[in-house]
């Protein structure tokens, strides 16, 4: 049972890991009072750094997921959803560098480096009309320069490339890397793209885990929804796990309908009573499921052919 607990600068809880981390906490503390029980076991791991940097990754590289049949965590949202439309996602860091000169007395002998990162974002702009529709590239200037008089020598700029699958976004990463490298090339300025050691893979969720997931939501009174009716759509270092052993990250509603989450909004819901409820809500229904795992041989069976499969 894996419980994240990061927050996101400035604005706290806005991805709700507060009610991430204490369902999960509630479900392993519940799960684990009958596991001697029922033969079973049941660990729960606290997941830092799903914000940037693959906590769960790197937990995995170190063992942590070693020995685990199932993994599964409940994630806040606007409603109770099967699952989070999940995209893959890989970052990037763009350094370029130019030649400073005073931008009064002699510009021509400078090389701009702000212009060079401006001709690349201009670029990846003309490439996103040619991208699939559920496909995504952001990113935002964090240098830019020391002063207006001063031909930059140095700018910074971070970028994203999201897509519904980890080949997707490999593409994505080779037509990112043309268009800032354009922009260098075109202001005679030299750029270094630097990725992340690790990119999140998409979350593959496992229907026969999940299944039982929301038949215990329902009969607790929360019906479950598809996300053919309403999706919340983000990246997760979750989906690397999904891809080690069968997992589930369905979404519990914790904010009225419309509540986008990573706003300010979503920040104060997620401190609300209705948060608490979901907290909850989220606990016995996962401890529920993992029970299932250990009552019944079949969902463990049908959750790893499954996965065998996928």
């Amino acid at each position: 049972v894996l419980c994240e607990y990061d927050a996101l600068p400035v604005i706290g809880h806005a991805c709700g890991h507060n009610i991430i981390a204490t369902a999960g906490l509630g479900a392993g503390l519940a799960a684990a009072s009958v596991a001697a029980e029922m033969g079973g076991r049941v660990r729960i791991l606290g997941t830092p750094a799903e914000e940037g940097g693959g906590g769960k990754v790197i937990m995995a590289d170190r063992g942590a997921f070693d020995g685990v049949e199932a993994a599964m965590m409940v994630h806040p949202a606007d409603a109770d959803l099967e699952n989070i439309t999940s995209l893959a996602i890989h970052q990037c860091t763009a350094t370029y560098h130019g030649r400073a000169a005073h931008a009064a007395a002699a510009p021509e002998q400078g090389l701009n480096a702000l212009d060079a990162m401006v001709l690349g974002y201009v670029n990846v702009a003309a490439l996103r009309q040619h991208i699939a529709p559920a496909e995504r590239i952001h990113g935002i200037f964090v240098e830019s320069g020391d002063k207006a008089n001063i031909v930059p020598k140095r700018t910074v700029a971070n970028w994203y490339v999201r897509s519904p699958t980890s080949a997707g976004v490999e593409d994505l990463r080779r037509r990112l890397n043309a268009c800032l490298e354009a922009g260098a090339s075109a202001s005679g300025c030299q750029v270094d793209i630097e990725w992340e050691p690790m990119g999140y893979a998409e979350v593959v969720d496992n229907r026969s885990l999940l299944d039982r997931y929301m038949s215990h939501s329902e009969a607790l009174g929360r019906p479950v929804g598809p996300t053919t009716v309403k999706q919340v759509v983000g990246s997760t270092d979750m989906g690397n796990i999904s891809y080690l052993v069968p997992g589930i990250h369905p979404m519990i509603k914790t904010a009225p309908t419309g509540t986008a989450i990573h706003t300010e909004d979503f920040a104060r819901y997620a401190v609300s009573e209705e948060a608490d409820r979901s907290v909850v809500h989220g606990a016995k229904v996962m401890a529920m499921t993992v029970v299932d795992c250990w009552a019944d041989p079949a969902v463990l069976a049908a959750a790893h052919e499954e996965f065998a499969n996928f």
